[in-house]
């Protein structure tokens, strides 16, 4: 049975669970249960309609799966990233940890232009894979900006610092014994990689990766200059809501907001079980 009441030095249980409860409601449930009511107030069939229209389903494929892909990139790049700032020294260490948080610091906008001047065809990196490039000579020109790519470049570069500052803390606390212990016994390097490293880090893992991709599929003003927004094409849920606003279409934009929330709870939900899970198995749970 679950313990509501659990010995502390600091008492007051009560009072700091309703107090939870009450600001979780003012801020976070409130708000999103109205979106709820108001898209339930249109009737199943409306509402069906409405999120069935083909740039509605073509946005949320598109925000949803780019999000996912890019979450899952930032995972196994993050983590690289992570072990090397915590387990390595080397010059300019100090430099390359601060830049990881750069996305944190830039405004979103400022960050769209900088990504799209980049990716641009006539871009320092755009023009390697444009017309008349080496690449495009090999494998043909290659567009970045104003696609489907462009979104998912803008997409790893906001995430990225979500995964590596969740995994820092426990590669740090990460005990440098259990990795000698298992070299001691004969292991290979892969075998303590994929038997005692990654099953520790796994749970941060996940929560990292739930960030990025929380993050990621609300971005709007880094996506929004890189991605042209072409209906059905790359045109995200957050513009496509946007621009129902703009055309006093509220009940559309109530409807792909709801459709986002569900899709978004329902995959964090799935991450968090999947991350207690994890932890119940490892036994940092009781």
């Amino acid at each position: 049975m679950p313990q509501f009441r659990v010995p502390s030095a600091i008492p007051g249980f009560g009072l700091t669970y309703g107090f939870v409860w009450l600001y979780l409601a003012i801020v976070i449930l409130i708000p999103l249960g109205a979106v709820v009511l108001f898209a339930s107030s249109l009737g199943p069939v409306k509402l069906y309609a409405l999120l069935t229209r083909s740039d509605t389903f073509a946005a949320l494929r598109l925000s949803f799966g780019l999000s996912l892909i890019a979450a899952a990139v930032n995972a196994v790049f993050g983590l690289i990233v992570a072990w090397v700032l915590t387990r390595y020294s080397f010059p300019g260490r100090r430099l390359l940890d601060a830049a990881v948080d750069l996305p944190f610091a830039l405004p979103t906008a400022v960050a769209g232009i900088a990504l799209t001047a980049i990716y641009a065809p006539n871009g320092w990196i755009g023009s390697l894979f444009a017309q008349g490039s080496v690449w495009a000579s090999w494998f043909g020109p290659l567009k970045i900006a104003y696609t489907p790519l462009g979104i998912f470049v803008a997409l790893v570069f906001i995430g990225l610092p979500f995964v590596v500052r969740t995994l820092q803390p426990v590669l740090s606390d990460l005990d440098k014994e259990l990795e000698e212990a298992s070299a001691t016994l004969g292991a290979k390097r892969s075998v303590t990689l994929f038997k005692v490293v990654l099953p520790t880090v796994f749970p941060a893992l996940l929560t990292g990766f739930a960030l990025a991709f929380a993050r990621a599929v609300g971005e709007y003003g880094s996506v929004i200059f890189i991605a042209g927004n072409i209906p059905g094409v790359s045109e995200i849920a957050p513009l496509l809501i946007i621009t129902r606003l703009e055309q006093f279409d509220y009940a559309g934009a109530t409807a792909i907001a709801t459709a986002m929330l569900v899709l978004s709870f329902f995959i964090l939900l799935l991450v968090n079980l999947t991350e207690a899970w994890s932890r119940k198995r490892l036994g940092h749970v009781r």
